[in-house]
Formats: C-alpha cells, structure tokens, sequence
C-alpha cells in the first residue's frame, strides 16, 4: 500500500470521527477485484469517507457513455481511477454488463448512479450476477432531504417491480412531469424551469434526470429483491444515504 496514500487515510480517520465507520468497512475490501458503475467517485477515494480505492487490488469501471457531463471524454480500456491505480473502463449501460462473466468480481460500487437508471431492480440483479457469492455492494444514494428531490415522493417498491415487469429502459419519461412540478431550484445550478425543461428533454443522452427518489427502507427492499443482505447503513453529510451489503444468493 502507497505510504501516502494510507497517511491521508489515516489522517482523515483520526481528524474525521464521523468517516470512522466507513473506514473501517472499507478495509473488509482489501486484496479484493470490483467493478464501479459510474465514478471514479470522490467518496471511495483517499480523502473520501469510504475509501475503498486504498485497499482493493483493483477497480474496473462502467460508464453509459465515451462522454458525460460527469467525466468528460472517456474511452474504453486502461484508466486511472486513483492516483496511480489502473483498472478497466467500459463503455456501456449500467444495467446490461453482458460482456462480463457470472461472478467475475468480489464487489461492486455505485455512488450517485442508481437514481439515474431507469429500471433500478433490472440494475441491481445484473449487478448481482457478475459478483461473487459472499461479496458486496457498496451502494450510495442522494439523501432528498437535502437535494433538489426534496419536494418529490419516495418512490413506492411497488413501482420499481412494475417498470421490472415491463421492461423499462432509458427512453422513459415517467417521472419528467413530477420533477418539472416538485423539483426546488433553489437547491440545483439550473436557475430557471425552462432550462430544467431542457435538460429533462436531453435526458436519453446526457442521464442527469434522477428518475427515482429513495430512503433505506426503499433501498432495503431493493437490495433484498435483488439477492443482498444490509450489512450497514448511515447518513454521511451532504446528502449520502451508504449502503453496504451482502451477497446471500443467485438471482439469475
């Protein structure tokens, strides 16, 4: 392990109480191979509260696109994903990860993606499918209560296991109403209902639409749906409701 690397970690333990937790979990993923869904992700990095990049062996990563407003221009293959840490980027939806191998990794991250996937549990029980048995998920969601979302409904389970059922995908526009009503720009960069009109038009391409909004009970359900067992749970300011769990059986 880069001695730098673990300096700032340690440093951020000791100076941190409130990321003592997550630290601490993230040592569980030492040695171990994942893959990301979106990121590379400040929260998993050096300084982050749940810096999983310092003790795994290695991160792959999955973005929908070879450009978002997220990582700017991205390609396939080597990338650095934390200081000199390489791993394999691929360029492909978050919920169809078909060029990957049943139980191929040891865990899998999502930070802020999830939200932004049309069909979660569809997301979910791939995910569930290219982790080892015994593995986990590290799962981070926007906390409504202090994003734009904060005006909008937790979505029902019942709604995700419906858009399951009918095979939604990411030309959706179930939600778009909902959020031009409910969304508080006061809490976004967007400054006006007609540029919020816009990128809500844009979504199919750019995927900044959060199409669900969660709690953990929601999340519980999801995960539990989906094969995984809660290991942990916590709030970590801004707005981060961290999920870490289990995998306890095969969905496929």
């Amino acid at each position: 392990m880069n001695f730098s690397a673990w300096a700032q970690t340690t440093a951020s333990y000791l100076l941190s109480p409130n990321k003592r937790p997550y630290i601490q979990l993230a040592k569980q993923f030492e040695g171990q191979s994942g893959i990301e869904i979106g990121g590379p992700s400040a929260l998993f990095n050096l300084k982050g509260a749940f810096p999983v990049y310092l003790y795994a062996a290695l991160v792959d990563g999955v973005n929908f696109s070879d450009s978002t407003i997220w990582e700017g221009q991205i390609s396939n293959g080597d990338y650095y994903y934390s200081q000199n840490k390489i791993g394999k980027q691929f360029i492909a939806e978050g919920f169809d990860l078909s060029f990957i191998e049943n139980k191929q990794y040891d865990f899998i991250l999502s930070c802020h993606s999830l939200e932004h996937i049309a069909n979660p549990l569809k997301a979910l029980l791939e995910w569930n499918r290219v982790v080892k048995m015994g593995g986990r998920i590290a799962l981070v969601l926007p906390d409504k209560n202090f994003t734009f979302d904060i005006n909008r409904p937790i979505t029902k389970f019942e709604h995700l296991i419906e858009d399951f059922n009918n095979n939604i995908n990411e030309i959706d526009n179930t939600h778009f109403s909902e959020i031009l009503e409910l969304h508080d720009l006061t809490r976004d960069i967007i400054e006006s209902k007609e540029a919020l009109a816009k990128r809500i038009e844009q979504n199919e391409k750019i995927r900044a639409v959060h199409h669900h909004v969660f709690d953990f009970e929601l999340i519980t359900k999801m995960l539990s749906y989906a094969g995984f067992k809660i290991e942990m749970q916590g709030k970590y300011a801004p707005f981060h409701l961290i999920t870490s769990a289990i995998k306890i059986s095969d969905c496929v």
